[in-house]
């Protein structure tokens, strides 16, 4: 049959591991220390208290043959001449002479006690309780009596023919003797203890001061400090240990700057790009507002002159058929024109950018869309604000008009004293957010928190499948923005 084991796995261990572990390294060392102290002083002081009971014990019993012998040796005289006066005073100088003797008396042969040391009267039932043949040396027996247990001896008296003598030994004396040296024990090991405590604080002190120093610099470099250093208190694992620490953390401060710099760069590069998109927007608007549209403009008014002075039906018609192509052209030039660079942003602001592009949107889809504008009336954004705003709020109602199958959008955007806040929400299918990347079909959310990061703003995305989705975004403004106006 196979011995049970406890494994890491096992309920008991996990509970006693689970407690264990709750406590402070200090705490475990003081309590293993303080443990040790306690088991071995108690054991020591069962051992020893054990071991000096079953000594003193025979001892007793030696004395008591000792001292019954020679009673019986100095009283045989004294009865054989019936003396029983100078036997009493025997009895009593041998209970004077021996503190462990509680009493004494002789027994003649016909059973009568010739003399006793009790004052009081003889105990009813001692007589009894101990006896000894005339072809025995002696015969001991303990007693249970109301002042603790007694050793009884009896010895016989002239071979028996001139009585028998017993002597009763108490062990009050001897359990004093015991109860003292156990209570040096017990306060030696209460000692030692005291002393195992203060030497395992110091001990503590030592080992944790380091490791606290360790958890500090490692709680730093949680916050992203990796300046915090920790000093080498000694040669030895946990010096080694500090100095790993440093190397690590001056590697991350070192992998930290080296990520700043990329990300300064990146955010530079990405920066720049959308710069130049923009400007390039603005031309090519520009180039569609200035030049394609008055050449549009040209031909449907030469189109509507040769409609004019043409006599012929087919031709007059033709030409009319043309001029309502080139006026399409020219309102699709128009419209794309405002998506490439809404003129009414550079010119009006925001607020009113944005009510056009929600009536454009809200004319060519199926989609109700409320719009809510608070502290921009007043006072205008700065430019690269603004345009991260519309373009953020115009790739949000992309994407909810091609994927979300929404019913209805609302947006709402306000101006705080250090920051401008803007809320986007639809009550579409939503999606999850765990599976959202760039990657997937998501470049438009990945686009809008680009942007709000590189003007030092987040974005938040809450969504649901079945839930919608909302999108909060704010973009700091800094004192020199805030005056911009």
């Amino acid at each position: 049959m196979k011995e049970r084991q406890l494994s890491p796995t096992h309920p008991w261990f996990s509970r006693f591991w689970a407690v264990a572990g709750a406590v402070s390294i200090r705490t475990k060392i003081l309590g293993i220390v303080l443990g040790l102290v306690l088991v071995l002083g108690i054991t020591v002081t069962v051992q020893v208290r054990s071991v000096l009971t079953r000594t003193m014990d025979m001892q007793l019993e030696e004395q008591g043959i000792s001292v019954a012998r020679d009673l019986a040796a100095r009283a045989t005289d004294l009865i054989l001449i019936n003396n029983l006066y100078a036997l009493h005073q025997l009895l009593r100088d041998t209970q004077a002479n021996n503190g462990n003797v509680r009493y004494a008396f002789v027994v003649s042969p016909q059973g009568q006690v010739l003399a006793h040391t009790f004052g009081d009267g003889f105990p009813a039932g001692l007589l009894d309780a101990n006896t000894v043949t005339s072809d025995a040396h002696h015969h001991s027996i303990t007693l249970n009596t109301d002042e603790g247990q007694v050793w009884d001896t009896a010895v016989p008296i002239f071979e028996g023919r001139a009585g028998i003598a017993r002597i009763g030994l108490s062990e009050a004396g001897l359990r004093r003797t015991v109860d003292g040296i156990t209570g040096q024990l017990l306060l030696t090991t209460v000692l030692v203890s005291a002393i195992g405590i203060t030497a395992a604080t110091l001990l503590t002190w030592v080992l944790t001061r380091p490791v606290l120093d360790l958890v500090r610099a490692t709680q730093a470099v949680g916050r992203r400090d990796f300046t915090a250093r920790v000093p080498r208190w000694a040669n030895d694992e946990i010096g080694e240990l500090a100095d790993a620490f440093n190397s690590m953390t001056a590697a991350l401060a070192k992998a930290d700057l080296e990520r700043a710099e990329r990300e300064q760069l990146r955010a530079q590069y990405v920066s720049g790009v959308i710069a130049a998109q923009e400007d390039e927007r603005k031309r090519i608007a520009r180039e569609l507002h200035d030049s394609t549209s008055q050449s549009l403009s040209s031909l449907l008014l030469g189109l509507r002159a040769m409609s004019d002075a043409c006599e012929q039906a087919d031709i007059r018609h033709r030409a009319d058929e043309l001029r309502m192509v080139a006026a399409d052209t020219l309102e699709e030039v128009h419209t794309l024109a405002l998506q490439l660079r809404p003129s009414m942003l550079d010119d009006l602001g925001l607020p009113a950018a944005l009510e056009r592009h929600v009536a454009d949107c809200q004319r060519l889809h199926p989609l109700h869309i409320d719009l809510a504008i608070k502290g921009l009336n007043d006072q205008r954004l700065p430019p690269t604000v603004e345009t991260a705003l519309y373009r953020i709020v115009q790739e949000a109602l992309t994407n909810v008009m091609r994927h979300a199958q929404a019913q209805t959008a609302s947006i709402f955007i306000e101006r705080h004293s250090h920051a401008v806040r803007a809320i986007i929400e639809d009550d579409g299918h939503g999606f999850d957010l765990a599976q959202v990347s760039s990657n997937d079909g998501h470049l438009g959310l990945y686009g809008i928190r680009e942007r709000a990061e590189l003007l030092g703003g987040r974005l938040t995305i809450e969504s649901e499948p079945g839930h919608g989705t909302s999108l909060f975004i704010e973009i700091p403004l800094s004192s020199k923005e805030e005056n911009h106006a």
